[in-house]
């Protein structure tokens, strides 16, 4: 048998082999009804079940519903004129009082085109004058009263939108609260409307919960709760302060928000844990 003959012989044999494995993985994992056998999970991903009364709207065996901590307010802080920014002192997670700067800009031009205008308001204020100085002498028109008096409202509008223009130079914090991200840095051009810093209101924290809907028959606005943090360990006492206007008709379920009692510094947004009702067994 010469050499091609044998390599063709070979390869036969080669495909055979591969048929005959094939065919018995294909039946090893096919069940006696004909499906696949299920795949199994991907190595990474969390197949861990939530505990019973984990999941959002039921309260556990102990009466505890989930709860998050939100901000009662998180803005974005852009800029109302287009100039260089000349600090931004504060930075991501930085904490800040109400009042303090957080964006200053360089407001050099606007200044200089306040005190322009403020010059031309004083001489159109002495035009008038002079002008109904000689309308009382009858040595002018009433036209050109007329025309000073204008020209002397107009130049005072001017210096108030130039004032206007001026106290937009800073950017104070309206309230107590962390820088959530900074979008801009110093020496940068600023336009209007872009986001340069992301606040967030810490001294006013909120707690957002689902409870199921049959708790109205006793839950309302000022109810008495507990709530035990779980990035902290802590527990705090709050109030129910707001009720939803609407029932999930779904999962017959509503939303209630809570205010804790006294400030807690050590808290975040984001933070989550359980919160207790003494009466959720009613």
């Amino acid at each position: 048998m010469n050499r091609w003959c044998r390599a063709g012989l070979r390869s036969a044999a080669l495909m055979v082999a591969a048929h005959t494995a094939w065919a018995a993985g294909l039946q090893a994992g096919t069940s006696t009804s004909g499906l696949h056998a299920a795949t199994p999970a991907p190595t990474g991903v969390n197949m861990t079940v939530a505990p019973a009364g984990a999941s959002a709207g039921r309260a556990d065996d102990q009466g505890r519903i989930r709860i998050q901590l939100v901000a009662r307010d998180q803005v974005d802080l852009s800029s109302e004129i287009s100039a260089k920014i000349s600090a931004m002192p504060f930075r991501d997670g930085d904490a800040f009082r109400a009042g303090q700067t957080l964006v200053a800009l360089d407001c050099s031009l606007y200044a200089a085109q306040l005190h322009k205008a403020q010059a031309e308001a004083d001489a159109a204020v002495q035009l008038k004058r002079v002008d109904d100085r000689l309308s009382q002498l009858h040595s002018i028109g009433e036209i050109e009263v007329q025309q000073a008096d204008a020209k002397a409202k107009a130049s005072a509008a001017e210096v108030a939108y130039m004032q206007a223009t001026v106290r937009k130079c800073g950017i104070a914090a309206p309230f107590d609260g962390r820088v959530v991200k900074r979008s801009a840095s110093a020496q940068q051009f600023a336009e209007p409307g872009k986001t340069l810093l992301t606040i967030v209101d810490t001294s006013r924290l909120e707690l957002k919960m689902i409870v199921p809907s049959k708790w109205l028959a006793w839950l309302k606005p000022g109810h008495v709760l507990t709530v035990t943090v779980d990035e902290v360990g802590k527990t705090y006492p709050a109030t129910v302060a707001r009720i939803g206007a609407r029932v999930d008709p779904v999962t017959q379920t509503v939303d209630v928000t809570a205010a804790l009692s006294s400030h807690a510094p050590e808290l975040l947004p984001g933070m989550s844990g359980w919160a207790h009702f003494a009466d959720a067994g009613r």
